[in-house]
């Protein structure tokens, strides 16, 4: 990530003082992660695991965490609190008493109901976890923003002069077109968030203004159709072809009289084969710094790192979800 984009989310994060749970906690790169967030003030870091552990760890490396608190689900005071919500949440599904327990010892869960209760703004969690495990706890825990269908992703595209937003590019294989409608709202709204841009959205496809008809062409022109008439206020267009959604003389070519075509800050690819080799090319090719994929959709921001992160991978993606909440 540019040096210029990291030092201008941590200053905003800074801003607002707000709690981070970090679930994958017994680990060097998370103990690491929260001694920057309290030491430069971005976050208030909290640990959540195994205290014995997290301990031991830190430690091993040398790591002061004095001053940092530790949250273990095995001794918390708010394990039956926690336990009945899941079970409350959970039970259409078979969820009982005695799993809810269970299941609340996972850092995983018990971090979601953190931030389900307020106790947290934020969780980042994914550099030990797999994505189905974060993914599951989220939706379990926090569960899915109202008016939205879909949990989906983003990753902000950092060139020298400019940042793009790309979605989806890591969750949704094939979205429908109310998905895919869905999909852009909330990467517009969470570009601006993180940014301070106004967003302008391109529905990519191989096709601009039905130059082509084809069954992949019609639902990205009802997904168009449908962010339109959700979101008004944000300025969306589609079918654009890429050069179309971000040349300003091929979209005035090509789609004459639109307001995005040429112009685009939010690309919205139609499935994830197209989003998934679109931000690699970007970023291979191109030079162009992938920051990401944030989880979005949720209610609150449970975020997933790559397991192969880095600790300032960690502190920037905290830094992001501060400011998407």
């Amino acid at each position: 990530m540019s040096d210029k984009f990291t030092a201008s989310m941590r200053e905003k994060a800074s801003k607002l003082n707000l709690r981070v749970a970090l679930p994958d906690s017994n680990d060097v790169r998370s103990i690491e992660a929260s001694v920057i967030l309290k030491n430069d003030k971005i976050a208030v870091p909290v640990l959540v695991g195994d205290s014995s552990a997290i301990k031991k760890t830190a430690a091993d490396n040398n790591i002061n965490i004095d001053g940092i608190e530790i949250v273990d689900p095995s001794t918390s005071d708010l394990k039956n609190e926690f336990a009945e919500i899941l079970f409350e949440n959970r039970k259409h599904k078979g969820m009982t008493k005695e799993k809810a327990l269970e299941t609340n010892l996972d850092s995983l869960y018990f971090a979601g109901l953190m931030l389900e209760t307020g106790r947290v703004s934020v969780v980042v969690g994914g550099n030990v976890s797999s994505t189905g495990n974060v993914m599951r706890a989220a939706i379990h825990t926090v569960g899915v923003a109202e008016g939205i269908s879909v949990v989906s992703s983003y990753f902000i595209m950092v060139f020298p002069d400019k940042k793009l937003c790309f979605a989806d590019c890591a969750v949704n294989p094939d979205p429908t077109a109310p998905q895919l409608a869905d999909i852009a709202i909330t990467s517009a709204r969470n570009f601006q968030s993180v940014t301070g841009e106004d967003p302008r959205v391109a529905m990519l496809s191989f096709s601009t203004n039905g130059s082509a008809n084809t069954p992949a062409v019609e639902k990205v022109q009802e997904a168009t159709k449908i962010v339109k008439e959700k979101a008004p206020d944000i300025p969306s267009d589609g079918e654009l072809q890429l050069d179309a959604a971000i040349v300003p003389a091929i979209g005035a070519k090509k789609f004459p009289g639109s307001k995005v075509a040429g112009n685009a800050n939010v690309l919205v690819f139609p499935d994830l084969n197209a989003g998934n080799i679109g931000y690699k090319l970007t970023q291979r090719l191109a030079g162009a710094e992938a920051v990401g994929p944030i989880v979005q959709g949720l209610k609150k921001p449970f975020c997933d790192l790559s397991r192969g992160c880095s600790t300032d991978d960690m502190v920037n993606v905290a830094a992001i979800c501060v400011l998407m909440a």
